[in-house]
């Protein structure tokens, strides 16, 4: 039993060391956002709608496919105010081509209430632009 002690304590510390080290990092709240956001698809999808509805958007990327779950978390997100604020980048597809959509938005009542919805297009670089689809 001695000789499996001295290898338990260090290893104990060890392991303490990290949890203190992920905890204090703030790598716990990003993981937080990154799950509330996978679980609120109603953000990115009424977002997207309000892109649809945008002409300039809808003949630059064409045809713009539903968001999936892939896409959310290959974006960034951050949530403030007790989770009432988000600010948020995704991409988007359309038939012609993809961009990213970058969302400011505040919950009251259960509804989310868009500040600032953007269309970025950075590849080609000949078709580079942004669209406001609801400007800051």
């Amino acid at each position: 039993m001695n000789k499996y002690l001295k290898w338990i304590i260090p290893i104990a510390v060890i392991l303490v060391i990290i949890i203190y080290l992920i905890s204090s990092s703030g790598i716990s709240g990003i993981a937080t956002d990154y799950a509330q956001s996978y679980a609120d698809t109603e953000l990115y999808e009424n977002a997207l709608d309000k892109a649809k509805s945008d002409k300039r958007v809808t003949e630059l990327l064409g045809e713009i496919e539903p968001i999936d779950k892939l896409a959310i978390l290959e974006g960034h997100v951050n949530y403030s105010n007790d989770n009432k604020t988000v600010n948020s980048s995704i991409r988007v597809r359309g038939n012609k081509m993809k961009a990213i959509m970058d969302i400011t938005a505040n919950r009251e009542d259960n509804v989310w209430n868009y500040e600032k919805i953007n269309i970025r297009v950075k590849n080609p670089p000949e078709k580079k632009q942004t669209i406001e689809v609801i400007p800051l």
